[in-house]
């Protein structure tokens, strides 16, 4: 078994595709997997499980939907691609840069290489987007995400595929998880 780093697209936003934590640990441990912790209630989770990425999410995705009656976009992480994201950080350091305002996109299947000059096309004057670290960077500046026109359709066809999104407060708290569930 080794830890990895399970991120629900789309759940719990509003009164819609509820997913609760509980649940989402309770169908874990249901399928043999150990350890799960989350993290809020946006979908963030921790399992160790046998396998690698691509059949964690093969199996998470069509149990999920068994079980809340929707499809969940899943994309999946192994410990140490989340510790070399928390590296890689462009924007880390940069005065101008507010942790809910920078945001780590991670696309299910590997990113399109251009991803972040389409988007840039699109983004607002404020906003900076790169690559980094296999992830996708974007500094949302101010007002920040609400106003931004990178709707999630747009973030899927520049990615290439279904993409979610953490902002750096989460990928930080994640990637404490991470060394916590080392020690313990």
């Amino acid at each position: 078994m080794q830890t990895f780093v399970v991120l629900l697209r789309g759940i719990n936003v509003g009164s819609t595709r509820k997913v609760p934590m509980a649940d989402l640990r309770a169908t874990c441990l249901k399928l043999g997997w150990e350890r799960p912790k989350t993290y809020i209630q946006s979908g963030n989770l921790i399992v160790d499980a046998a396998g690698d990425t691509q059949q964690v999410r093969r199996v998470l995705e069509p149990e999920l939907a068994a079980r809340f009656g929707f499809a969940v976009d899943v994309v999946v992480r192994t410990a140490p691609n989340w510790k070399t994201y928390v590296a890689a950080n462009p924007f880390a350091g940069d005065a101008t840069a507010l942790g809910k305002m920078v945001h780590l996109y991670l696309s299910r299947d590997p990113l399109a290489p251009r991803a972040a000059d389409v988007l840039q096309e699109r983004a607002h004057v404020d906003e900076r987007i790169c690559i980094a670290g296999a992830g996708l960077w974007i500094d949302y500046g101010i007002p920040g995400i609400a106003g931004s026109k990178l709707t999630p359709a747009l973030l899927d066809k520049a990615c290439g595929s279904p993409t979610t999104g953490r902002n750096w407060n989460t990928v930080v708290k994640i990637g404490d998880m991470l060394a916590a569930r080392k020690k313990a």
